[in-house]
């Protein structure tokens, strides 16, 4: 390896180095199984006490800032438990779909079916961005089916997402089902989108990233994705990053709840740390 460098330019050194570093925090998360690796060191995590903004409902919140890589972590343990992504997944599926040119462009419309859905938001036509905005289900399934199987398993496998496990079927893997997934490997996916790391291309990973804007403020703007079990409303997450004047902070919240209850948590808590300001 000595030598390797020894005869590469400063340049190349240096993109070489971080390639082997991403590449051992890979290995390193794979082995955890949990994510525990994307919590830092002991010395660089401290615990989140935010148990009033939980009101009693069991979860978990990651919060990292990007400038000092420093993790705040509420309820450890959970924040390893692997659980159903959820609409969260659609994140992901919206950059293998645009990688793989199974969607042409965030503005590429697909047909409402004409089936009556849970909500009356998923019932007209979408885009892809709009899709993802009103978490219509209907069009990342569909999405996932034209992507297919054996693409689907393969990016799934090189961002290392969860369990990596697609088994349940290519439009339901994800709700419920097969793939699992820890709050602490939701922050660590997200930081690699903010970072532009994923092996994607940058121009698709800053169009998701467009997508998931929630607010847009002077002092911040909010880019986030919520998931709720349908089945029975009893698993809920918020993830996503927020980008202030200083810094860019990453989150993933988890509860026993709804997406909802998930964001009014996530927003409740980067209000009181003063990092979403008014």
């Amino acid at each position: 390896m000595t030598e390797i460098l020894f005869y590469m330019k400063e340049e190349e050194k240096m993109k070489w180095m971080r390639r082997a570093g991403i590449a051992a925090l890979s290995v390193l998360l794979l082995l955890t199984g949990t994510g525990a690796g994307a919590l830092g060191g002991k010395e660089n995590t401290k615990d989140l006490h935010i148990e009033e903004a939980f009101a009693g409902t069991e979860g978990t919140m990651v919060l990292k800032s990007l400038k000092n890589d420093k993790v705040y972590v509420y309820n450890k343990e959970r924040s390893k438990e692997r659980l159903t992504p959820e609409s969260t997944f659609k994140v992901a599926n919206a950059l293998i779909g645009l990688e793989t040119a199974a969607v042409r462009d965030e503005y590429e419309v697909k047909r409402w079916d004409g089936v009556e859905r849970e909500f009356e938001s998923w019932n007209r036509d979408h885009s892809l961005a709009s899709a993802m905005r009103e978490s219509a289900i209907w069009f990342y399934q569909d999405l996932a089916r034209t992507i297919g199987e054996k693409k689907m398993q393969e990016y799934v496998s090189n961002i290392q997402y969860g369990n990596q496990d697609i088994s349940g079927g290519i439009d339901a893997f994800w709700l419920d089902s097969s793939l699992k997934i820890s709050a602490a490997e939701q922050a660590d996916f997200i930081e690699k989108l903010v970072e532009e790391e994923l092996p994607f291309s940058q121009k698709n990973q800053k169009t998701v990233k467009r997508m998931m804007i929630q607010d847009e403020q002077d002092q911040f703007i909010l880019h986030g994705k919520t998931g709720s079990r349908l089945s029975d409303m009893g698993l809920g997450w918020y993830v996503g990053f927020i980008e202030t004047e200083k810094e860019t902070w990453v989150f993933s919240v988890n509860i026993d709840g709804t997406g909802t209850e998930a964001k009014n948590i996530a927003v409740e808590v980067l209000k009181e740390k003063r990092i979403m300001k008014d």
